[in-house]
């Protein structure tokens, strides 16, 4: 068994859709980067590349390459997942706590879990998903961005 910590944080940005766990989340902002920047998922990406002591996922999908310009975030997980696969490992649980003020998340929950529980394979029931406030301290207090943070436990 191999553990792996992730985690990853964007600003809100206009004329963008907010993805979150490969979701469209009803909002007036959507967040700043390279990709879609599910940040949820680019938690998950890099607690499982840690967990293979392989870098992060900067090292694996940079973002100066147009191959990754606006690519969906389920494109780039399903890479890593055949990555972990190829080290003979799978998923045992994950852990995935999203920091933010706005939107809240609590009614996209169950259905993030289930399209994360796909690509990964397995069992809803090894998806933790939580949604925090900052408590309006800082700049994800102030409504400005977003962080996720994420531990992956893999099984051979």
């Amino acid at each position: 068994m191999r553990i792996g910590y992730g985690y990853d944080s964007h600003i809100f940005a206009e004329n963008r859709k907010l993805i979150l766990a490969g979701i469209e989340i009803p909002y007036e902002l959507g967040l700043k980067g390279h990709s879609d920047a599910d940040a949820v998922i680019h938690a998950l990406i890099d607690s499982i590349l840690g967990a293979l002591a392989l870098g992060d996922i900067g090292s694996h999908f940079p973002d100066n390459d147009e191959r990754y310009k606006n690519i969906s975030s389920m494109e780039l997980l399903k890479e890593a997942v055949c990555i972990m696969e190829e080290k003979k490992y799978s998923i045992s649980n994950t852990d995935i706590t999203i920091i933010l003020e706005k939107p809240k998340l609590r009614n996209h929950i169950d259905t993030m879990r289930e399209n994360l529980s796909k690509v990964l394979k397995t069992d809803i029931e090894n998806i933790s998903i939580k949604a925090k406030t900052n408590e309006k301290m800082d700049s994800i207090g102030r409504g400005e961005g977003i962080a996720v943070h994420c531990a992956s436990l893999l099984k051979k």
